[in-house]
Parts: structure tokens; C-alpha cells; sequence
């Protein structure tokens, strides 16, 4: 018996998700590389891979808004693991200062999948509005 790979086991908004994530970090590198850039990978998934998430979802028929979503939600967990390990480690922690994480880690969980949201429907609006522009002018040839 074969087992099917975990891609193809996802739902497509999460397909979306991890690929547009996966692929916006070779742009989050380079953006780090430009001079006083403080760019994250959490904060590049959340608006540019929920972006490319956005124009694959819209290509591929499905929401863009929804891949954006989740695209979202993956650099928002992803940026706040990333400040949990590196703050973490290294700041002695007080109760108000845990309180303090605590509250900030429900705003991002909530807010993050926002920002994806708005950033994925833009890239399937991209997608759509350049996807018929091509159409248009292959008709009016």
C-alpha cells in the first residue's frame, strides 16, 4: 500500500499557504541584505508569502483570501517562536514581563492572520486583473 504524500493531503488554502511561504523566503533574505532593513521572516510570510499564496490561489481557482489566511497565521506563529527562543533565552523574566508576552503573543495570533488576509487578497486580485489583461489582448490579436 502507498501512502499519499502529506502535500497532497492538505486542503488547497493550506497547500497555498506553506508553498507562498516557502517561497517568499528567498525574498525575505535579500531584503535583509539591503542596508537598515529591519525585515523579519515572520513579518515577509505574513505579507509576502501570503502575496504569492494569494496569486496561486486565484491561478489555481480557489480563495486567495483564505491562503493569505493561513499564510498569515503561519508567520505570525513563526515570528513569535522566533522572538520566544531568541528573548527567551537571554532576558530574565519577571511577572510582569511574562504577562506582558503572554498578551502580546494573543495580539499577533490574532492580528497576523489580518494582515495575511489583506496581502492574499491583493495577490489574487493581481492575479486576476494581469490574468485578464493577457486574455484581452490575446483576443484582441
Amino acid at each position: 500500500m502507498v501512502l499519499p504524500r502529506l502535500v497532497h493531503t492538505l486542503p488547497p488554502a493550506w497547500r497555498f499557504a506553506l508553498i507562498g511561504s516557502i517561497a517568499s523566503l528567498p525574498v525575505i533574505v535579500v531584503l535583509n541584505w539591503l542596508p537598515n532593513s529591519e525585515a523579519t521572516i515572520g513579518g515577509g510570510i505574513m505579507i509576502i508569502g501570503a502575496f504569492v499564496a494569494g496569486v496561486i490561489a486565484a491561478i489555481r481557482s480557489s480563495d486567495p483570501g483564505a491562503a493569505g489566511l493561513r499564510a498569515g497565521l503561519i508567520g505570525g506563529a513563526l515570528g513569535l517562536l522566533v522572538f520566544i527562543v531568541t528573548a527567551g533565552t537571554t532576558a530574565t523574566w519577571s511577572l510582569q514581563r511574562v504577562v506582558f508576552v503572554v498578551f502580546a503573543s494573543g495580539v499577533v495570533v490574532c492580528v497576523a492572520p489580518l494582515f495575511g488576509l489583506g496581502s492574499g487578497r491583493v495577490g489574487g486580485w493581481v492575479a486576476n486583473t494581469v490574468g485578464s489583461r493577457r486574455t484581452t489582448n490575446a483576443d484582441a490579436s
